[in-house]
């Protein structure tokens, strides 16, 4: 069962890492990232910081899922659903943007991507750790 409370902790921390980073990036540097999004000016700014401020408060589960996988598996459902909604979130985006929007469409994608495999990684490792529970109690 330790093995498995440290696959959880390796892939909610992974994910927790990557979307840290890329919040505070959005937060520091909005200008870097704003074209990319068809963002321009004050309000492109302002559009950017604030989707780093979102992830932000998005991540705020994740810690406490990291230090104790065991003690805290309701909320590592509640990442699991976060992460499920934007996947779903980005996806129903990227289905409804039209053509032409090839950089936007792009950056979307990487979300997508990304999302997915954290998902797919934190799924996994989370059904180890129950499967690991059930075996030492019988």
């Amino acid at each position: 069962m330790r093995a498995a409370a440290w696959g959880v902790r390796g892939a909610f921390a992974l994910v927790f890492a990557v979307n840290v980073q890329c919040a505070l990036a959005f937060v520091a540097q909005p200008a870097a990232y704003a074209p990319a999004y068809e963002l321009s000016g004050a309000a492109g700014t302002a559009a950017v910081q604030g989707l780093g401020v979102a992830f932000l408060m998005w991540n705020a589960t994740y810690p406490a899922v990291i230090a104790q996988p065991r003690r805290f598996r309701s909320l590592a459902v509640v990442v699991l659903v976060q992460q499920a909604i934007g996947l779903v979130g980005e996806s129903y985006v990227r289905a409804g943007l039209p053509v032409g929007h090839d950089l936007l469409a792009a950056n979307i994608e990487r979300f997508i991507a990304f999302d997915a495999v954290g998902l797919a990684l934190m799924a996994a490792a989370f059904v180890w750790l129950l499967a690991a529970e059930r075996r030492s109690m019988q």
